[in-house]
């Protein structure tokens, strides 16, 4: 059971760096055909989706990734904490 809490924490900790890459690539223009955004598209949506209809947009400012960031290590955290 270790294994599988241990598993779980670190693909959430995947996870942070993979919408940590999105944010960042948000910052530069990217072509619609660009493989690598969309696929980090694809795997960040269904977890960025939520927050943003909870979080409101300030500006031109998306707070969703970095709420969903705070969220994923906490969780993760958690999660490395009850395996110790």
């Amino acid at each position: 059971m270790d294994e599988l809490i241990r598993f779980i924490a670190t693909i959430l900790q995947v996870m942070v760096f993979v919408i940590f890459a999105r944010a960042i690539m948000s910052f530069f223009p990217v072509s619609p055909g660009n493989q690598l955004a969309n696929i980090l598209f694809r795997i960040t949506e269904p977890i960025l989706a939520p927050f943003r209809q909870i979080i409101p947009r300030f500006g031109m400012f998306d707070l969703a990734p970095l709420v969903a960031i705070i969220v994923l290590q906490v969780v993760a955290g958690v999660l490395r904490s009850s395996v110790n």
